[in-house]
Formats: structure tokens, C-alpha cells, sequence
């Protein structure tokens, strides 16, 4: 009585829901198609919530014994199927092959699997719902979806029809459903495959990693232990392809493989929902006051922001030009799924690559796509072969697609090899990175390739204080140039600034620096200044968090300026044998230099005055790889003075409205409509 009483529910439900009639339109397609099925296969879409208002039973099977609901619905459906004569060839329940769907898990902690937590109970086979991020991927391989077989025993009445039918259920491998031992219940004869009748399914393998466990690639160093390891999600059918890695998503799935002896746990997929992250709501009180107070000026905001930031690792008013850069770079990030992303990439020229190190650690751990590449692992996608067995290419995610939507750190550009730069070099130009399966390796009969966005910023630095690199010093013949001959010159420039951070320079004292390391050794958590203590890291977190989501656009007359200083900037560093030193992409560095100051003042459109910063910032990095032009910009024209106080941010302020008269000038010399255009440009 109990199970009549959950298929009339389950009836119910189906009519309620539309499902029934989505049903019948997948019987029409059968019954009106000239192919023979042994196996038909019907998705049911289930809403767990509105089947427990209905009939809590139905509802406790569906979650909690998922194989057995499905038996209830197969029932159902075939019943529907005889009663109404929608599919004229099916003979047997057993060929009804029932998908049940879930829309989601209740928001309740005995759902969810975390394999940071303990303890690892989950062996029954039932509905978890685990968030996670793609770490690797296959490539898509077949499997078995269903089969029929049929006694060898010619005299025996089961070696015609359609008894024994044998489909994937959750969980189970390839031998469960194909395999030469099974035995027929009427005659003990062995059965055989009717292979014509075999139905094949699209199946890939897919690990993800804890969204937690991230917290392993972004140098943390809080003394505080912990434990992950991958989960291997099993994607069928619709849901293969699914999934790219380097994007995060909620799974609800059936744990296949959890034993005892065994370091990985395997998900049997059902849903898949891309994960987008919730946008915060505002900044912190001590923010918004600043920000207040700072209102009558495009400038003052960002200067005191780029003056505190990491306090804990170098003092207030030392680095402020790399620190206002880093801001930017961080306010490009994103949570959301976007085709494009607007990277800012960062190589940075330094004597202190200590403090310049930690600097980059402290700043990528603000964001959450904060990746610092080791030198062990690879920065890019690499193959092997898939530990399942199932013949298919597992692909490595890598330092760089890990890092979607964040930042990847990558260290001093000394550590790593030749080819390995060369491939960095082609992926900042060209923002993706193309893998190359050969398939005699791998045992397939066709070479394959797959290409991946590469949507992150990436930070660099350059020690010019190494022995080599200080045994071969040449003599800069252009004023402002840097010596960067030990780089190659195409991966200089892919990058979008070159920041040059000497300690000697007017912008770096030293003593402040040595100063601040003492008093670190002697109180490693004290707070050393006033500003750590009323803008913390949580705060700068918030800020990033919500300047990041501002959705931007440019004023009429910030976007002349752009077009304008590019053209007139390409115009005097073109010359008639190597043609421009600009690449296209410099503009569109411009852009993202100019959106990215807006967004740290927390501003929805882009004026002149944030053009004038990205100005600034883009030709001093232009100087450094090619010396000073008619538009000289002095190396710390974007900090001229150290910002004490008041007096000396409206100091700075004067000084950066010269800057935008000069610029202005710059463009109306060398720019667009001017005489030294000619027709062609």
C-alpha cells in the first residue's frame, strides 16, 4: 500500500510539475522514430521541496534513496505508457530508463560534503551537494547507457524479447552493466550481448578542489594546519562539457566510490550550477569617511589609499607608485562569468626582491582568485593520463586558469625556462593557451587540441641586483631607458606596465624600510602605525570586493583624452624602418589603466582626470623599455611628494593639474587633427 500510495504522488507530482506532458512529447519522439530502442531514456526533473509538501515519503525515497524513487517512476511511466499506447515497441518496465533531475539539496548541513571537515561519512548512496573548483578535466569518452541480452539457449522462452535489460545506475562501473558472466534466471544457460541494441552515452571526468582548499596556492603562512584533496565528479550525458576549469560551481551527486582504502572520493554527477559570487554591499565606516572627506578631489582618494596600503609589510609612503598599480590590478579582478577579463599585468624591476616578494604575497590574498605560482608545479595546463583507466587525457589546470578572474603571481622571471616564457609571452598576448593531445600517446587514432581562456592578471618581478645581471651592465644610450637586455624584449613588452622599484630612488627611502623589518623581527602581529590599525586588511578586502563590481563607462571627454594621448604617443615612437613601438593593445591597456583608478575611487564613470593617472602610469612604464619622448614624464611624477599631510596631498594635486595641461598640450601637438598627421593616419 505504501508504494501504490508514492506512485500516485509520483503521478501527481508529474502532472503538477509538467513534467507528464514533457514525458508524452518524449514518447511521441520514440514511437515516431524508425529506430529500434532496447532502452528508453526519460529526464525527470524533480523539485525535492514541492514533492515533500506533496507526499513526505515520495520526497524522503527521492533524497535519501534516489535508486529506489527512480524504480517508483519507472513504474509510473510504464503504466502511462501502456495505458495511453505512447511507445507501440516497449514490452518491458525494465526497458524504462528513469533520470531523476534535482533542482536542489536542503539548505541543511547533513547535506553537504565537505572534505575539509571530518569526519568523511559519506557512504551512503544518497544526494550530497558539494561547491567546488575545476582543477582538471578529460576529454569526453563513451560508455555504456544500456544494453540487452538474451539466454543462449535458443529453446529457452528468455532468448527473445526484452527481459534482461541492463542500464548505468549511479555508482556503478562499466563491467556492472557489460560483462560475460551473467546467468539466466529460468534455464542457468549464459546470457549473451545483442550488441546492435547497445546504447552508448558521452562521459568525462572532472576534479575539483574545496573552494577552501584554495587557500593552499596563495602562500598563506598562518600557522594553522589543514587538509584537502581533489574530489572526482563523474559527468554523463547532458552534462558533459558542462565544466571549465578554473570556474567554481555547486554539484549535487551521489558519492560511487568511498572506501576506506582509497584516497579519493568519486561523485556521480546530477546537477551542475555555476557559482557566481555574491556582490558585496558596501565598505567600511572608517572608508566611507575618508572617501568623504577626500570628495573635492579625482586624485586625493587613491593617493591616501596607495600611501597606507600593506602597512604590515612596508611602512606608510614607501613603493606608493607599485602599491597604486597593485590596487588597480586588483580592482580588474572579478567573481563574475565573463567572456573577457580586463587584465592588468604587472613586471616589476627590483634591487629587494625580499620585500617586493612579500609585498605581491600579502596583496594576491585580498582577492580570491589569488594564486602564487611554486616552481615545482606548471603554470599552464599539462596532460596525463586519466587514473580511472577510462582511456581518456586527464588536463592539469595549472597555476594560470586556477587563477580566473584573480591574479597569478609567478615569482621572479629568472626562475623559470626558456620555453616556458616563450609560452608566457604568447598567452599575454594572445589570452588564451591552446593544449595539444597527441593521440598516439594517448591511444587515440586523431590528434586532438583544446583551447583555454587565460583570464588573470599576472605579476612578475626581475631581481637587477643578481650576479648576472650585475656582470652585464650596458651603457643606456636613451635618457630614462631601462637596462632590461637580460629579458627578451617581445615579453617585456606583452607585459602591460614596467615598474621600475630602486631603493636608492627618491621614491624608496631606505631607512623607513630597515626601520620597519626591525621592529617586524621584534613584534611579528603588532601593528606598527596608526593607519594598520584603523584600515585593516578586512577593510581593504571590502573595498576591493565592492570597487571590483562597479560597472564603469567613460565620459565623452576622458575618452577623447584616451584616443588622443594613444595616437599622439604611437605617432613619436614611430619610425620608418621598425615602425611603431606601440602595439595595438596599448590602448587597450589605457582603458583598463583609466577604468581601474575610477573603480578604486568607487566611481561609475571614467573622467580626464583618471585618464590622467593611467597616462602617467603607461608612460613611465614606455620610458623605462624606450626611453623619454616629447611628452617627458619624470619617474615619480604620479607621487612627486611624500604625503605627510593635508598640505602635501593639495601640493600633489596642483602638480598633477600641470601634468593634465601638459597632457593636454601633448595630444594637441602630436594628436589626432594636427599637422604633423599625415592623410594616412
Amino acid at each position: 500500500m505504501s508504494n501504490l500510495k508514492m506512485k500516485e504522488a509520483a503521478l501527481i507530482y508529474l502532472d503538477r510539475s509538467g513534467g507528464l506532458q514533457k514525458f508524452i512529447d518524449d514518447c511521441k519522439y520514440y514511437n515516431d522514430s524508425k529506430q529500434s530502442y532496447a532502452v528508453y531514456r526519460f529526464k525527470i526533473l524533480i523539485n525535492p521541496s514541492d514533492v515533500v509538501e506533496l507526499d513526505a515519503e515520495l520526497g524522503n525515497h527521492i533524497l535519501h534513496q534516489p535508486l529506489k524513487a527512480a524504480e517508483v517512476f519507472q513504474s509510473v511511466c510504464f503504466i502511462a505508457v501502456k495505458t495511453l499506447s505512447l511507445i507501440g515497441q516497449l514490452q518491458t518496465e525494465t526497458q524504462i530508463n528513469i533520470v531523476l533531475k534535482l533542482t536542489h539539496l536542503p539548505p541543511l548541513p547533513s547535506y553537504g560534503l565537505d572534505l575539509c571537515e571530518f569526519p568523511l561519512d559519506y557512504t551512503s548512496q544518497r544526494f550530497y551537494m558539494m561547491q567546488g573548483i575545476v582543477i582538471a578535466m578529460t576529454t569526453v569518452t563513451k560508455y555504456t547507457q544500456g544494453a540487452r541480452f538474451l539466454c543462449s539457449d535458443e529453446a529457452c522462452p528468455l532468448s527473445k524479447g526484452f527481459q534482461y535489460i541492463r542500464v548505468h545506475v549511479p555508482g556503478a562501473t562499466e563491467s556492472a552493466t557489460i560483462r560475460n558472466d551473467f546467468l539466466c534466471n529460468l534455464c542457468a544457460s549464459s546470457l549473451q550481448e545483442d550488441r546492435k541494441f547497445r546504447v552508448l552515452g558521452d562521459k568525462q571526468i572532472v576534479e575539483i578542489i574545496a573552494t577552501k582548499a584554495l587557500h593552499a596556492f596563495q602562500g598563506h603562512s598562518n600557522n594553522q594546519p589543514f587538509r584537502f584533496q581533489s574530489v572526482t565528479i563523474f559527468l554523463r550525458d547532458e552534462s558533459v562539457n558542462k565544466m571549465n576549469i578554473g570556474n567554481e560551481y555547486k554539484i549535487i551527486g551521489i558519492p560511487t566510490c568511498v572506501k576506506a582504502s582509497q584516497t579519493a572520493v568519486c561523485i556521480e554527477a546530477n546537477s551542475i550550477t555555476f557559482c557566481n559570487s555574491k556582490v558585496p554591499s558596501g565598505i567600511s565606516d572608517n572608508f566611507r569617511c575618508l572617501l568623504s572627506l577626500t570628495s573635492s578631489s579625482c586624485w586625493k582618494f587613491t593617493a591616501i589609499l596607495a600611501n597606507i596600503f600593506a602597512s604590515q609589510i612596508t611602512p606608510p609612503g614607501t613603493y606608493n607608485l607599485l602599491k597604486l598599480c597593485l590596487l588597480m590590478s586588483l580592482v580588474q579582478t572579478t567573481d563574475r562569468k565573463k567572456e573577457l577579463e580586463d587584465c592588468l599585468d604587472i613586471l616589476i624591476i627590483t634591487s629587494d626582491t625580499l620585500l617586493i616578494d612579500r609585498l605581491l604575497n600579502f596583496s594576491i590574498n585580498l582577492v580570491p582568485r589569488g594564486i602564487r605560482h611554486l616552481v615545482s608545479t606548471e603554470i599552464f595546463p599539462t596532460l596525463s593520463r586519466n587514473k580511472y583507466g577510462t582511456g581518456a587525457v586527464s588536463i592539469q589546470a595549472g597555476s594560470a586558469l586556477l587563477a580566473k578572474g584573480g591574479i597569478c603571481f609567478i615569482g621572479d622571471l629568472a626562475s623559470h625556462k626558456k620555453d616556458k616564457l616563450e609560452q608566457l609571452q604568447s598567452v599575454l598576448e594572445s589570452r588564451n593557451i591552446t593544449v595539444y593531445i597527441p593521440g598516439k600517446k594517448f591511444g587515440e587514432d586523431t590528434d586532438q587540441q583544446m583551447t583555454f581562456p587565460v583570464q588573470c592578471s599576472f605579476w612578475s618581478f626581475v631581481d637587477m641586483d643578481s650576479s648576472s645581471r650585475r656582470n652585464a651592465q650596458k651603457i643606456n644610450t636613451l635618457i630614462g631607458q631601462m637596462d632590461c637586455s637580460l629579458i627578451p624584449a617581445n615579453l617585456v613588452e606583452a607585459f602591460g606596465l614596467l615598474i621600475n622599484c630602486n631603493e636608492s630612488s627618491p621614491c624608496h627611502p631606505f631607512l623607513p624600510t630597515v626601520q620597519h623589518t626591525l621592529k617586524k623581527a621584534i613584534n611579528p602581529e603588532g601593528l606598527l602605525y596608526a593607519a594598520s590599525r584603523q584600515f585593516t586588511t578586512e577593510d581593504f578586502e571590502k573595498l576591493l570586493a565592492f570597487a571590483k563590481n562597479l560597472n564603469v563607462e567613460f565620459s565623452l571627454e576622458a575618452e577623447r583624452m584616451t584616443h588622443g594621448y594613444y595616437l599622439a604617443s604611437r605617432r613619436i615612437r614611430t619610425d620608418s624602418i621598425y615602425g611603431s613601438k606601440l602595439s595595438a593593445s596599448a590602448l587597450k591597456y589605457l582603458v583598463f589603466l583609466s577604468e581601474a583608478h575610477a573603480r578604486l575611487n568607487l566611481r561609475n564613470k571614467v573622467l580626464k582626470e583618471d585618464v590622467l593617472i593611467a597616462a602617467l602610469l603607461f608612460e613611465t612604464s614606455l620610458t623605462l623599455k624606450y626611453g623619454a619622448t616629447a611628452f617627458c614624464v619624470a619617474p615619480n611624477a604620479v607621487f612627486p611628494f611624500k604625503l605627510y599631510n593635508e598640505e602635501y596631498l593639495e601640493q600633489r594635486d596642483l602638480y598633477l593639474t600641470q601634468c593634465q595641461q601638459q597632457l593636454e598640450q601633448f595630444i594637441a601637438t602630436y594628436g589626432p587633427g594636427t599637422t604633423i598627421f599625415s592623410s594616412d593616419e
